[in-house]
C-alpha cells in the first residue's frame, strides 16, 4: 500500500475526509460507493465499488454476442474502467481507464453517435487509435453506473447504422435494468 503522509482525524459521527488529491487521482466523486473492508492487518481499506463490476461476466457474454453478431468492437465500461470487451486485443483493452472525453459523455445522460465533420472521441485514456463509433451510458435507478460502446479501431473510418445505435442503447438499457 502507498503511503501519502496525509493523516485525517475521524469526527464525532465517525467520518473521515479522503483528500481531495486522492479523489482526483482515484477519480472518486461526490456520491460514489465505496467497499470498506479490513485485512488481517488491522488496516482499514476503501476500495471504489462497481456495480457494473459485479456482473463481468454476463457483460462479458453480451460484448461477445454483440461482437459475433454485428461484427462491431465493443466496451463495456463501469464509470472508470473496461470491464468487457469483444473484437479487440486484450492488451489494449484490460484494466484500461476511459478518456476524459468519454466520462464528459457519459454525464450528458445520453446516446453518443459519431458525426461526420465531428471531433473523434478517444475511448481510452491515453490511446487514441480505438475512437468511439457510438456510445450510451448504463444507468441504474437514475445513476451512471458506466457505459457501452463500440469503436473504430485506427484507420477505420466509418459513421454507426441506425441498427448500431439501437444495439448499443438496447445493451446500455439491459444492462441498467439488470442492476436495479
Amino acid at each position: 500500500m502507498k503511503a501519502t503522509g496525509i493523516v485525517r482525524r475521524i469526527d464525532d459521527l465517525g467520518r473521515v475526509v479522503i483528500p481531495k488529491e486522492i479523489r482526483r487521482t482515484m477519480r472518486i466523486r461526490e456520491g460514489d460507493p465505496l467497499e470498506i473492508f479490513t485485512d488481517r492487518d488491522g488496516e482499514v481499506i476503501f476500495k471504489k465499488y462497481s456495480p457494473i463490476g459485479e456482473l463481468s461476466g454476463f457483460a462479458t457474454q453480451y460484448a461477445e454476442t454483440l461482437y459475433r453478431t454485428c461484427n462491431y468492437p465493443i466496451l463495456i465500461c463501469d464509470r472508470d474502467t473496461v470491464v468487457a470487451f469483444a473484437g479487440l486485443p486484450k492488451k489494449e483493452c484490460t484494466d484500461k481507464k476511459i478518456s476524459g472525453e468519454m466520462e464528459s459523455i457519459c454525464e450528458n445522460r445520453s446516446l453518443y453517435v459519431r458525426e461526420k465533420n465531428g471531433k473523434d472521441v478517444p475511448a481510452l485514456e491515453g490511446n487514441d487509435r480505438l475512437t468511439v463509433s457510438c456510445a450510451m451510458p448504463v444507468i441504474s435507478e437514475g445513476d451512471i453506473i458506466g457505459v457501452v460502446m463500440s469503436v473504430l479501431p485506427e484507420g477505420q473510418d466509418a459513421y454507426p447504422s441506425d441498427v448500431e445505435t439501437k444495439l448499443i442503447q438496447t445493451a446500455a438499457v439491459f444492462l441498467g435494468k439488470q442492476m436495479e
